[in-house]
């Protein structure tokens, strides 16, 4: 056997791979090392099934507004299809500072916004530009597997902090929280209001923690991307009420969830004045800029998008409260009553395994849904629903869970 050959059984752990065909392939190591995803592989798994009711990824079932897609192809037609700012048109940085002015009563410098290719663009951007090889981030969970893979892929540790659930309601232990940081910490990312589980830090909570790092000269990395998706108010807290303009806090939102722009691929982020250097050397890099005529939708969508947001919030909240009784009827399910977000976070009497149950429930109701390890080591035995659908879709879906989950007899 000739050395090369030799060399790559002798070091499995060195990145380089054999093909069927035999080529060794070469990739860095923590490509090897990143967790499994549970969400995705439950999608592979349904996409080879007939007649599956969609209910595991985030999103609604509602189009675009044609406001927004009118806006988008006229700058399309009007030849806005070349490179753009690195970080976003003036425009939209400009739009995005009236719209924290409008929405939020709060006054944010365009110079302090930076548009990104998706909201997930923006947190692998956040986290290219702080965190290093053998440093921490402690992650807020259950938390959506994107997000802990994106720290993976930085090679930082992540330490994940669990919200308890009491009395039918997630809480946040901000002793445990602090309690998780150490000399290695260089970043504490929360995710207010909380993709699987609802829940929203109050406006106290955000200021301890922000006061806490500051003291420590930590970062903040808060993702918002739910932030108006709330049932009581125009908006959650968010830690820019709170903050002064030279912290260290990074806030990640997106246009995907409030204006159904899901497959836009379109984010922003707001910093301190000092990280848009630092920002823009790293999106310089990885996407160069963010589409030019998108933008023009993206414009439209924050003067124009009040509207279809209610009409959306409107039919959620019903269909929240659809899946609640329904659930509770069932007598075996457990789960938080939803005050933000499109998600019921539940778990079912008996089934500890999710990953069993999701299959389940394809195999056997053709429904998917998300199970619970892919949102952290403290949500095993549960699972995400998403009822950003039609009510009629939902009805049917609840139909085909409850032939599986309910009580027999």
């Amino acid at each position: 056997m000739s050395e090369a050959k030799q060399m790559k059984y002798e070091k499995p752990d060195s990145g380089e791979r054999v093909d069927e065909g035999g080529t060794t392939m070469k990739f860095r190591p923590v490509l090897h090392a990143l967790t499994a995803n549970p969400g995705a592989d439950m999608m592979d798994y349904a996409r080879k099934k007939q007649n599956i009711i969609t209910l595991g990824q985030g999103e609604g079932d509602a189009p675009t507004p044609d406001f927004i897609c009118d806006a988008t192809m006229e700058a399309m037609k009007s030849g806005r299809t070349f490179y753009g700012p690195v970080l976003g048109q003036e425009r939209l940085r400009q739009s995005l500072s009236n719209y924290y002015d409008r929405i939020y009563n709060l006054d944010i410098s365009p110079e302090r916004v930076f548009v990104t290719g998706s909201g997930s663009t923006a947190m692998h951007l956040s986290l290219a530009a702080l965190v290093d090889k053998g440093e921490e981030v402690i992650a807020v969970t259950p938390i959506w597997k994107n997000l802990i893979g994106a720290i993976e892929l930085t090679q930082a540790t992540t330490k994940q902090v669990s919200l308890d659930y009491i009395d039918d309601e997630w809480k946040l232990d901000l002793e445990k929280l602090f309690g998780a940081v150490n000399e290695r910490t260089k970043v504490m990312l929360i995710v207010t209001p909380s993709n699987p589980t609802g829940w929203t830090a109050t406006e106290d909570e955000l200021r301890q923690i922000l006061d806490f790092a500051r003291e420590r000269g930590i970062w903040v990395l808060s993702d918002e991307v739910y932030g108006r998706l709330v049932y009581e108010g125009v908006r959650a807290p968010s830690f820019l009420d709170v903050a002064k303009e030279d912290d260290l806090l990074l806030v990640v939102n997106s246009f995907s969830k409030t204006w159904a722009m899901t497959g836009w691929r379109l984010g922003w982020i707001v910093g301190p004045k000092e990280a848009e250097s630092k920002i823009r050397d790293v999106a310089l890099y990885n996407k160069l800029c963010p589409p030019d005529f998108i933008q023009f939708g993206a414009m439209a969508a924050l003067d124009q998008g009040e509207d279809f947001l209610k009409s959306q919030l409107d039919l959620w909240r019903s269909n929240r409260d659809i899946v609640v009784e329904r659930f509770k009827k069932m007598g075996n399910v457990h789960l938080s009553y939803p005050k933000s977000t499109f998600y019921a976070f539940f778990k079912v009497d008996g089934e500890e395994d999710c990953i069993a149950l999701t299959k389940r429930l394809i195999d056997e109701a053709g429904v998917l849904l998300s199970p619970g390890s892919a949102f952290g080591e403290s949500s095993k035995g549960y699972i995400r629903l998403c009822f950003a659908v039609s009510e009629a879709r939902l009805t049917e879906a609840l139909d085909r869970i409850e032939r599986v989950i309910a009580p027999k007899g």
